[in-house]
């Protein structure tokens, strides 16, 4: 199943926005959960995904035609497939992070780096 990056964005913000909600409950029998309109206030209010709130209704709708997400008691929740997609995505994204962190800590090259002037 094929996601455009916008709705592969709004995947992965929802399961990061339930983890960083349900961290300091995991002792406790209960999980947080939130409406749509809540959601979206949260995406635009971040600026991070760069759609108007509308766009963001039909594609948080599109997941649900596609079956990754869905409502219960009008609160989102995660189908199979959902977790399934989202651990797709995890992996894509571990990569770039691994990447990442390893540039920050790698020791210097045992070559020598070549200096530019910039113009």
């Amino acid at each position: 199943m094929k996601l455009t990056r916008t709705q592969c964005l709004i995947l992965y913000s929802l399961e990061q926005f339930y983890q960083s909600i349900n961290q300091p409950l995991i002792e406790k029998p209960v999980k947080l959960r939130t409406s749509k309109i809540a959601f979206i206030e949260l995406i635009l209010e971040s600026k991070i995904i760069s759609k108007q709130e509308r766009a963001l209704y039909k594609n948080l709708e599109t997941l649900e035609q596609k079956k990754l997400i869905e409502y219960e008691n009008r609160m989102i929740r995660f189908t199979d497939s959902g977790l399934s997609m989202l651990d797709k995505i995890n992996k894509e994204v571990r990569q770039f992070v691994e990447v990442e962190r390893y540039f920050i800590n790698v020791d210097k090259p045992k070559r020598k780096l070549q200096t530019v002037i910039k113009s």
